[in-house]
């Protein structure tokens, strides 16, 4: 099922089609509030009432011209003089290929530069979200740049990735910024774990290492998993060498275990919604179904009156 959802995903006549109909429409409104800034603002404002921190990311990848591009760029611009106006702080995740990487390294590199400035001024946070491992090297490399010169910039890093704890060793000095995933992508076994064991055994060595610098003042790290259970052994661990639980932020995607991170909350751990929003939703949401079985009953569900 995971495999033909990831195939799914890839598929562009699906991805023209697909995203007309209404039960698709329906079903994606459990990840996302709706495809405007305006219903991301919104959502913001429930979240930021309930006690979590918000970052947004606006939906879409492996754009064509850079046109779009400078478009993007200006578009999270906008929202971080919107998260200042209004007071309360909205960091912003971007996937490079968005800000022009296919086409224009520097270009990318540019756009992130004078994006994490402007977050930095506002007092908030510039991520670097990753992609498919074909651009792992890359992200990587443009983060390493990105932090010598500005302090409040992290990276999502991808548990399943067999590079990823070679990945983690080489920024450690950074003082980095992490948001550690498991992994949506279709990848070959020659790159990545394909056993949840191996994926959430990897998962936690990771953190728990994370969790040992963020202790000390030396990296920030944001659990970027609905595995609660997961989160709980992470915590055991990080508590036996002294890491206190507000040193493990947890982040969730908007709408999913909503209850779990208000427990997590309660229970003296950062919590962070990632609220999506945009038209180009379809090739992360099929992502997303791929991520969890109760993903794909609820969509099937949508196709009920």
């Amino acid at each position: 099922m995971r495999r033909i959802l990831l195939w799914m995903a890839r598929n562009g006549w699906l991805k023209d089609h697909l995203p007309r109909l209404p039960f698709a429409k329906r079903a994606v409104r459990r990840f996302m509030p709706g495809e405007r800034l305006a219903d991301a603002l919104a959502a913001a404002d429930r979240e930021n009432a309930a006690g979590f921190g918000v970052l947004f990311t606006r939906l879409g990848e492996n754009l064509t011209e850079l046109a779009q591009a400078d478009e993007v760029a200006a578009h999270y611009h906008h929202v971080l003089d919107r998260g200042k106006a209004r007071g309360r702080a909205i960091e912003i995740s971007v996937k490079p290929t968005q800000l022009g990487l296919d086409i224009d390294p520097e270009t990318c590199e540019r756009h992130c530069r004078e994006l994490a400035a402007h977050a930095q001024e506002v007092g908030t946070w510039f991520w670097l979200d990753m992609e498919g491992s074909s651009y792992t090297e890359a992200t990587v490399a443009l983060y390493e740049r990105l932090k010598r010169d500005h302090e409040r910039v992290g990276i999502a890093l991808q548990a399943y990735l067999k590079r990823t704890a070679t990945d983690l060793q080489r920024i450690l000095p950074l003082r980095p910024c992490v948001r550690l995933v498991k992994g949506a992508y279709d990848e070959p076994e020659a790159v990545a774990y394909r056993s949840k064991t191996a994926v959430d055994g990897n998962y936690q060595v990771l953190a728990v290492a994370l969790a040992e610098a963020a202790r000390d003042g030396k990296a920030r790290l944001a659990l970027g998993t609905h595995d609660s259970a997961l989160v709980e052994r992470i915590s055991v661990r990080a508590e036996a060498i002294g890491a206190p639980r507000r040193v493990l932020e947890a982040h969730m995607l908007y709408g999913i275990r909503r209850n779990e991170l208000s427990r997590l909350v309660a229970d003296g751990y950062p919590a962070y919604s990632l609220v999506a929003y945009g038209e180009s939703w379809y090739a992360w949401y099929m992502r997303r179904l791929a991520e969890r079985p109760a993903n794909v009953v609820f969509a099937l569900r949508q196709l009920l009156p």
